[in-house]
């Protein structure tokens, strides 16, 4: 409560501020919106009049920002592209002094002279009251433009760079979500959920009520009620092979202590950070307070999502020529293409039984042998648990049977595992050459089954994601 009073006294304080400062300034300066008006505000807020009058004219400038068109705001991200950048034959002329007599002064210059006005501006920009969420909106809102305007891509990559600051783990507080948290936050829990859909307020209270289900959130000063990044945790016995183990069910024995915490969703909240990675910190610290709370934890894994399996097996599928799989397994694979196959398995049909090996095996190539340009997994999700030091323990057949798991990943799923003796040496190992840490299991599972052998074919699978798939990988930390 106090947090919240001290940072209303706060923006209060500005909007007096700003009030007063707008006394002092031309009217010429609040005309009506558009954009010569936005641009004019932008060189106002850049001329270095006094602090009452550049709050003033930053919240202005932000007003004028939210009623503007979608191509007014694309004019104003253009002017910003184009005007606001190092002067060239400044930044020559002072590398070429620090070249020829190398000294703190004049590198000193030219650190100065490359240095990005754009980034002063944003800072100029953040004085109005409640800014930095609407810079946060404004950065979601450049990004839908990226593709078609690259000249924009240095405004998004200074703006990146500033929030990277504004936003570092030590700003950051994590927070329990639970059933007594304020309901204007389990609403965006609701709304930003990415991973597994919550229906609606009875299906959240599963989530978060019993006693066997945790939910953390990080939170940042300047977004008080607005999540940034969240993770679900569910305390069982052992490690969960489908997610239906995770979501329909709780555990009754709770005088049996639980062994195993489970992440199984991590959402990110705002599309404005995209890129500024929270989940490493998050994990981390979730599994001290787990640790803390429950000591009898001794086991932390993950339930994931494999967002493109479906997609690059697809592509392997559709290559011309020889890839390793033979006729017999290609009718096998054929099989996914009649909507009734799960039904098929479950009832044992004729046949069916020959797809899971056949799926698995795919699977562990997939993680294991596929690489983008990188030489990094091209799984989003793999990415960032492997990079995170986890293990790839286990691949779970018939895990997610949703309609978005079997159109995604033909019902895969996967289990990271933390292991706490284990995290930086994987995470060494995959930083410096790319090393999948994977268990005994899932590298069995590449040995036993045919070798795609065209996997450069099937690398750049990533590079046109669907919406629904780029979305979860977002969600899943591939920022």
């Amino acid at each position: 409560m106090g947090e919240r009073v001290n940072v209303s006294f706060f923006q209060e304080l500005m909007n007096s501020i700003a009030e007063q400062g707008r006394a002092l300034l031309p009217k010429a300066l609040f005309g009506t919106v558009g954009g010569d008006s936005i641009e004019v505000l932008a060189r106002a807020l850049m001329s270095g009049r006094g602090e009452a009058s550049g709050v003033a004219i930053a919240r202005q400038l932000l007003l004028q920002l939210k009623k503007a068109s979608t191509d007014e705001r694309l004019q104003f991200y253009r002017f910003l592209a184009d005007e606001l950048q190092p002067d060239a034959a400044e930044v020559a002329d002072a590398a070429r002094g620090y070249l020829d007599q190398p000294s703190e002064k004049s590198l000193a210059r030219l650190q100065s002279a490359s240095y990005s006005p754009r980034m002063e501006f944003f800072r100029r920009l953040n004085l109005a009251p409640g800014a930095t969420a609407e810079i946060v909106a404004l950065r979601a809102d450049l990004l839908r433009h990226l593709k078609a305007d690259e000249a924009l891509a240095a405004v998004d990559r200074d703006l990146q760079r500033l929030l990277t600051s504004w936003f570092n783990r030590g700003f950051l507080v994590l927070r329990r979500i639970d059933w007594q948290t304020p309901a204007a936050i389990l609403e965006k829990i609701i709304a930003y959920e990415a991973v597994h859909e919550i229906r609606g307020w009875d299906d959240l209270r599963r989530r978060l009520d019993p006693k066997d289900r945790r939910c953390f959130a990080f939170f940042h000063p300047a977004l008080v009620d607005e999540p940034l990044i969240f993770v679900e945790v569910a305390l069982m016995r052992e490690i969960p092979g489908t997610i239906s183990a995770v979501l329909d069910a709780h555990r009754d024995d709770h005088d049996v202590p639980p062994t195993t915490a489970v992440f199984y969703s991590i959402s990110n909240c705002q599309e404005g950070l995209k890129g500024i990675s929270f989940g490493n910190f998050l994990l981390k610290q979730v599994v001290e307070d787990l640790v803390r709370d429950t000591p009898s934890l001794k086991t932390f894994v993950t339930l994931s999502p494999v967002p493109s399996f479906a997609r690059w097996l697809d592509r392997v599928l559709a290559i011309d020529g020889e890839t390793g799989l033979d006729p017999e397994e290609r009718a096998t694979l054929a099989r996914l293409n009649d909507p009734r196959w799960v039904d098929d398995v479950a009832k044992g049909a004729p046949g069916s039984e020959e797809l899971k090996p056949v799926l698995l095996s795919l699977a562990a190539q997939y993680f294991l042998a596929v690489r983008s340009a990188d030489e990094r997994p091209v799984d989003p999700v793999a990415r960032f648990h492997l990079g995170n030091g986890a293990r790839l323990e286990r691949v779970n057949w018939l895990a997610d049977t949703s309609e978005r798991g079997l159109r995604e990943a033909h019902g895969l799923m996967v289990n990271y595992r933390y292991d706490l003796g284990e995290i930086e040496r994987n995470h060494e190992a995959y930083a410096q050459d790319g090393t999948v840490a994977a268990s005994r299991g899932v590298r069995a599972l590449l040995k036993s089954g045919t070798q795609i052998t065209d996997l450069a074919a099937t690398s750049g699978l990533l590079a046109l994601p669907s919406v629904a798939s780029a979305k979860r990988a977002r969600s899943m930390g591939s920022d």
